[in-house]
């Protein structure tokens, strides 16, 4: 399976699964009339790989963003730029936008700032920093999801964020939905960079030409609490119910539906159907 690279990642606690581009660029596409005048926060980026930081930075002025940050781990290479000399010190970066008209993001524009701790997502540092921003943008461990979508919960953040699909079954993330806390963004994600020192465990994957080899995944989901045009769109209903393509379950008053679109528009009770993700787009 694909997402076996994943599994494997996972009970091995490595996280680093870079997002592309153009997945980061189809998503947020949905999404541009919630960032004007805020704060985004990436707290889980190298903003010298991450193309979250490639992303805001280059369309910061388009978006009419107010303050870009974004804070890494200390064992990363964090000498973006060559803006300072000791890459195995935990720093973030803020970025305000462009000063010079060329419209990108110059060393001169953004500002490194170094950490005392060691720039877990969970530190009170970055905590402090969360608490300034507006938005959560990112792709998180998927180790620690679940620790990670609670801190949002508590801070009351606004986030689009990257997990894998079965997160949704998770006990800490499923009462979220049911609340109406959380849902799944526009599309999913397909492929991810990995660093060369990971370890593969199936031949789903390729190198390109630069070397950054690239793994295929499936069941990885955007989440978020950001309004979308598919958030709220109607669903048309044509099936009519009837006792025999519809069963009762024996063991609750709800009748059996297999898919979404088969929901029977004249039942006016409890029904049992498997989860409806978005299509890809």
């Amino acid at each position: 399976m694909r997402n076996k690279n994943l599994k494997s990642a996972k009970r091995a606690k490595r996280d680093e699964f870079y997002t592309q581009l153009r997945d980061i660029e189809n998503e947020l596409r949905h999404y541009k009339s919630h960032f004007r005048n805020k704060v985004v926060y990436c707290n889980c980026d190298d903003p010298k790989v991450s193309n979250f930081f490639h992303y805001f930075s280059y369309n910061f002025e388009e978006l009419g963003l107010k303050k870009l940050i974004t804070t890494c781990y200390k064992n990363r290479n964090v000498d973006i730029f060559s803006l300072h000399k000791e890459p195995e010190r935990a720093a973030y970066i803020e970025y305000t936008g462009d000063k010079n008209d060329n419209r990108r993001p110059d060393a001169e524009e953004i500002e490194v700032k170094y950490l005392k701790g060691n720039g877990d997502f969970r530190s009170r540092e970055c905590i402090e920093l969360l608490k300034t921003a507006d938005i959560i943008v990112t792709n998180p461990p998927f180790s620690k999801f679940r620790e990670y979508m609670a801190q949002l919960i508590k801070y009351d953040k606004e986030f689009l964020i990257v997990g894998q699909q079965n997160a949704i079954t998770y006990k800490e993330v499923f009462p979220l939905i049911k609340e109406n806390k959380v849902w799944l963004g526009m599309g999913s994600l397909k492929e991810f960079a990995i660093p060369s020192y990971y370890p593969l465990t199936s031949k789903s994957y390729r190198v390109e030409e630069d070397g950054t080899r690239i793994i295929k995944a499936n069941g990885v989901k955007w989440f978020t609490n950001l309004s979308h045009s598919r958030r709220n769109e109607e669903l048309i209903l044509t099936k009519k119910y009837t006792p025999d393509e519809f069963p009762h379950y024996d063991n609750y008053d709800a009748i059996e539906v297999s898919k979404v679109k088969d929901i029977p528009k004249n039942w006016g009770g409890v029904y049992g159907c498997s989860y409806y993700f978005p299509r890809q787009v």
